[in-house]
């Protein structure tokens, strides 16, 4: 019984850390007293051992909007070749609906070899180049050609193998990066990540080198402010649509819409507090 309490009280102490638990602590609790590495049978040990599995396939099969949302405050992972792995919490997304939209790639319904990604299950990698330079990585979504852009991600792991990966794709002399620059834009974020045009038409719940894991703590909705996309001011009224999503007060996203959140604020959506 003593162990038991004892097992219980970290186990408390775990879930009621806003960060993202260890998994070294989590192998801890589920450790017999002999060293067995086996499972306890408790329902407790076993959510926690769960929440460290990849995101499968049923959580992408949504509507663009809706897997745009709930994406904040999930985690992607990357492996590099050497067997690092990188850790980022979602805090930024854009979500591109398709045929309707006029900001997408896949407006009017084409399909082309650079946008096949788009238009395959939920859960596939869409990777494009931009200025011919920088990358940009999308996840398809329900809805033919709908997608949703990773914007921005708060680094949680491997930040120095991040700003490797960052100096390595910057010309001249270098600043050291600080934490909130690695990954505060979406050709950043797969600069950090080592995510380049091979990893096209990869599928998250399937592949060994990039996936998602579930987030503690996510967010409810009046944490997460909707507004405007970026760079898309010729794009009519597609680029006033409220389609760019993100989480207040968050100091790894992008761009903050001051307006916006001002707004919501007077609406009661949330507290200024």
């Amino acid at each position: 019984m003593p162990r038991k309490r004892k097992l219980l009280a970290q186990l408390s102490a775990l879930q009621s850390n806003s960060s993202f638990p260890p998994f070294d602590a989590l192998e801890n609790l589920n450790a017999t007293p002999d060293g067995d590495s086996s499972p306890k049978s408790s329902k407790y040990f076993a959510i926690e051992k769960k929440s460290s599995s990849r995101l499968e396939a049923d959580f992408f099969n949504q509507p663009c909007i809706s897997l745009a949302k709930s994406f904040l405050g999930q985690i992607l992972v990357r492996k590099l070749p050497d067997g690092r792995e990188l850790w980022g919490r979602i805090v930024e997304t854009e979500a591109y609906l398709g045929g309707e939209d006029e900001a997408s790639h896949s407006k009017g319904g084409k399909q082309t070899q650079r946008n096949a990604a788009m238009f395959m299950k939920p859960g596939t990698l869409y990777v494009y180049q931009i200025y011919g330079i920088y990358f940009c990585v999308n996840v398809s979504s329900q809805g033919a050609g709908a997608a949703v852009l990773l914007r921005s991600l708060e680094p949680l792991q491997g930040l120095d193998a991040m700003r490797e990966l960052r100096s390595a794709s910057r010309k001249g002399p270098t600043k050291l990066l600080k934490d909130w620059q690695l990954c505060n834009g979406p050709s950043k974020l797969c600069q950090a990540f080592g995510i380049d045009k091979a990893f096209d038409q990869r599928d998250l719940t399937q592949d060994a080198a990039i996936w998602m894991v579930p987030g503690h703590d996510l967010p409810g909705e009046q944490d997460v402010v909707a507004t405007t996309r970026i760079g898309i001011g010729s794009r009519g009224e597609w680029a006033q649509k409220p389609l760019r999503f993100y989480l207040r007060g968050n100091r790894f996203v992008s761009v903050v819409d001051k307006k916006r959140e001002r707004d919501m604020a007077a609406m009661g959506d949330f507290s200024c507090s």
